[in-house]
């Protein structure tokens, strides 16, 4: 203090470096918590993106194993949808029965592991991105656009598409009830049932080969 500053001069100098110091403080406070907000946002980043690489990873083992597997699936599916089912003998029934829990543990492995099955209800709109249309046909109990029959489920592996789910499709003019659509929905249907995809009359109805 100068002999020329009085105590009130002082102290409001005083007052005044407080409050610069506390400004700086408080954009020093503030700088900190933007930085560690970043660091946050990229170790959560960094999180996700390894556990992306590593379900891909995963995906891209069990892969061609899981698809090798399908036609298994397939030859159990069709062995418990055409068996005697009406036989009396008991040989015959613990036999069906027997297969009937493979199919269905078979089934519980694939969940486990991330392939699920794409076995679409009857009447369901078909999807493009999950069905491929092998045939089309007229139906009074389907909307056009419409799955009436599955003829070999498909398989998806971690939202991955292995094999699109093979099926009949209804064909315009169809007279069946949409499901889930309103009255506009339902004749918009009509008038474009596969909206845009094409069905395939003739369609081989090869499986896809995903890569990770």
């Amino acid at each position: 203090m100068t002999d020329e500053q009085t105590p009130a001069e002082d102290v409001a100098f005083e007052a005044d470096d407080a409050s610069q110091e506390i400004e700086a403080l408080k954009l020093e406070v503030a700088a900190l918590k933007e930085q560690a907000l970043r660091y946050a946002a990229e170790a959560e980043n960094t999180k996700r993106r390894a556990e992306r690489e590593m379900n891909d990873a995963r995906a891209y083992a069990i892969q061609k194993f899981g698809r090798d597997l399908l036609g298994v699936a397939d030859n159990l599916s069709r062995a418990t949808a055409h068996s005697p089912r009406e036989s009396t003998d008991a040989a015959v029934k613990n036999f069906i029965i027997g297969v009937e829990m493979t199919e269905k543990e078979l089934q519980s492995a694939f969940e486990r592991n991330g392939l699920k099955k794409i076995d679409p209800a009857q009447g369901e709109k078909f999807d493009p991105h999950l069905h491929q249309a092998v045939t089309e046909q007229p139906s009074t109990e389907v909307a056009a656009g419409g799955v009436v029959a599955v003829l070999q489920a498909g398989y998806e592996l971690m939202g991955r598409l292995v094999r699109p789910a093979m099926v009949a499709v209804a064909a315009k003019g169809s007279t069946g009830p949409q499901v889930g659509a309103s009255g506009d929905e339902q004749a918009g249907a009509s008038a474009n049932p596969y909206a845009g995809a094409g069905a395939d009359e003739d369609s081989s109805g090869g499986a896809f080969d995903t890569k990770a």
